[in-house]
């Protein structure tokens, strides 16, 4: 059991641990797409949230894309993103998307966006609209659609469900007895509601990912585990929480490789299809691994 001792428990401006130390992105394909996105003043979560999985994500020709704006109308404790009142939606947005996809010639694009909890649709339309526009100008290129909750309305859901991306992605984030305080307008079973109602209603391949370090124990992560592999979840991504700024919630604990790889093997056990599970392992990490 992870218990709360000296060792886990951080002192402010603690260090960094070395294996979470990055080396900065290299590489000629790497080198190629930065300078198109910088050219084309194109843009991606990859390089506007300074992953550090971003050389190797772009060298296997992976990249991920924002949509609905930079605004988010909830305030989650761990999320970089700003919050506030959101800019009038941008009904060109699809074809920017499409068109930066066919620039940078990814092989495998993610779609994420904030929560539009200001919109009736909650912008579900613009999700469909943009997978719809991605198919058109690159029909070759497959897609993770990472979704927000919808509220878990199933109208919104099913606009995602009818363009068939691949891969549906939706994140758990936390353990259950601190979803509350993590993401605060959000809520556990509604998420592991929206993850069930995509495979009942016949979506190939679904997603989730937790972050660790918030203060959570092994046991709550291995129940998390369970309550993922119970909804049908085909992929889990593990990795540890950074905080994004001093305002943000604060990291508890620097979680062990030696940990990870345990909760790789656990969620192997269980049954998941695919488990990345490692420090610096985001979301979309080896994404494309996944449509499989």
């Amino acid at each position: 059991m992870e218990t709360k001792t000296a060792s886990n428990i951080l002192p402010d401006r603690q260090p960094k641990p070395k294996w979470l130390r990055v080396k900065l992105p290299t590489g000629k394909k790497y080198t190629e797409l930065r300078g198109l996105v910088d050219k084309y003043k194109l843009n991606t979560i990859c390089a506007s949230g300074s992953c550090p999985n971003m050389g190797e994500c772009w060298g296997e020709g992976t990249a991920t894309f924002m949509i609905l704006g930079n605004v988010c109308t909830r305030s989650c404790g761990f999320c970089g993103v700003k919050t506030g009142r959101p800019e009038t939606v941008d009904w060109d947005e699809p074809e920017k998307v499409a068109r930066s996809i066919k620039i940078m010639n990814i092989k495998h694009a993610v779609l994420t966006s904030v929560d539009r909890d200001d919109l009736k649709d909650m912008g579900s339309i613009m999700w469909s609209e943009t997978v719809k526009a991605v198919r058109r100008m690159n029909p070759e290129t497959t897609l993770e659609t990472l979704i927000p909750d919808f509220q878990g309305i199933e109208l919104h859901i099913d606009r995602i469900i009818d363009v068939a991306p691949e891969v549906v992605s939706h994140n758990i984030e936390t353990v259950r007895r601190l979803t509350r305080e993590v993401r605060i307008q959000a809520k556990y079973d509604r998420s592991l509601g929206v993850l069930k109602y995509l495979k009942q209603q016949g979506q190939r391949r679904t997603k989730s990912g937790i972050m660790l370090g918030l203060g959570e124990t092994r046991e709550e992560v291995i129940e998390t585990l369970h309550d993922l592999k119970a909804n049908d979840v085909d992929v889990v991504t593990i990795g540890q929480y950074l905080q994004p700024s001093k305002k943000h919630l604060p990291v508890k604990q620097f979680i062990n490789p030696d940990q990870f790889e345990e909760y790789k093997e656990i969620g192997l056990s269980l049954g998941f299809r695919h488990v990345e599970s490692s420090a610096l392992v985001r979301s979309s990490y080896k994404a494309q691994k996944h449509i499989n």
